[in-house]
């Protein structure tokens, strides 16, 4: 839409190639343009077309989207007519969008977790073969001594077989994995925010460096509780009334920071006493999945409150986890 004459116009476009036509023809015409989407996979290849060509580009968040879509019909007319009427309306519910820098580093993020996820597939594999004929080694299995009884029990062909190619596949992947870990921390050691965030226990890189990568920048989130919210870490609700009722948590958010977040909470349990006692007490009321979970959350608004106010985590053990909640006159807010 031409917003100063009001004149209107449609095209269905295959991508890419006529995507890149059209968009290419408007370029020409030196004028200042504005495009609007839904947040969608596979859609970096468009986000850079428009970015060589200099056009500004909002990305929408497509659950709030749905709830403005009135009638129940739905084609890719009516969605992109429901897109510009926003736009216009100033109602387009606009997210933050991670720049370039940020995306490719989360793809050192993830290569590195389905890598190990691969490796764990493999080495389970190799167990399941080992307790087949009465190795009970455990993580012994995988030093040299393991390793190699492993090699000298006598199997028939295909088992053998299958125990040889498991072993090659689990040795290419280790050197692999080791390889992106240095460079995880090497990334590490240029950026002082994930330094900081590994001054509380059990946070390591890997999740430090996931925290910034994903939360962004901490200004987007006026308390912890929101922080835990958009990692997925807080449960449903459906309440009406007098009545309130809770389910499981949301899993909206990040999926590979709310598997390292339970796990690196799992860590702080165990070499903190006050968390241990806090995950027990919990445990027995509830069972361990949630105590996890909740260990989870409260790590999280810990490593928010810590970012937020550049603390180290001496200074949050020494202040409290609500010193810089809106309010508290010791929260320098």
């Amino acid at each position: 839409m031409d917003t100063e004459s009001g004149d209107l116009g449609e095209e269905r476009l295959v991508h890419p190639e006529e995507a890149q036509r059209f968009y290419g023809e408007i370029k020409e015409r030196n004028v200042g343009v504005r495009v609007g989407m839904e947040s969608s996979g596979h859609s970096r290849w468009f986000e850079r077309l428009l970015r060589d060509l200099e056009f500004e580009l909002w990305i929408g968040n497509a659950a709030e989207i749905r709830t403005k879509r009135v009638r129940k019909q739905k084609t890719d007319r009516q969605d992109a007519q429901l897109l510009l009427r926003l736009m216009l309306e100033d109602r387009f519910p606009r997210i933050w969008v991670p720049d370039a820098e940020n995306r490719d580093l989360r793809q050192l993020l993830w290569h590195r977790h389905r890598l190990v996820q691969m490796r764990t597939r493999v080495m389970n594999q190799l167990h399941v073969v080992a307790l087949n004929e009465g190795l009970r080694r455990k993580k012994a299995l995988w030093r040299t001594a393991g390793r190699q009884e492993l090699e000298s029990i006598a199997l028939p062909p295909w088992a053998s077989r299958r125990r040889r190619d498991l072993l090659d596949v689990l040795d290419q992947l280790t050197p692999k994995i080791q390889e992106l870990t240095r460079a995880l921390e090497e990334e590490v050691e240029k950026r002082p925010v994930p330094r900081r965030l590994m001054t509380h226990p059990g946070v390591g890189p890997l999740t430090a460096l996931a925290f910034e990568l994903v939360i962004g920048t901490p200004q987007r989130f006026h308390c912890g509780k929101q922080v835990a919210s958009y990692v997925g870490l807080v449960p449903t609700e459906a309440s009406s009334g007098d009545r309130r009722r809770l389910g499981h948590i949301s899993k909206q958010g990040n999926v590979l920071l709310r598997f390292l977040l339970v796990e690196a909470a799992q860590v702080t349990v165990r070499s903190q006493p006050e968390w241990r006692s806090k995950f027990f007490h919990l445990a027995m009321r509830r069972g361990r999945k949630i105590a996890k979970v909740a260990m989870a959350r409260k790590l999280a608004v810990h490593l928010y409150w810590m970012w937020r106010n550049g603390w180290d985590y001496g200074q949050l053990h020494k202040l409290g986890s609500h010193a810089g909640e809106p309010g508290n006159p010791d929260g320098g807010q």
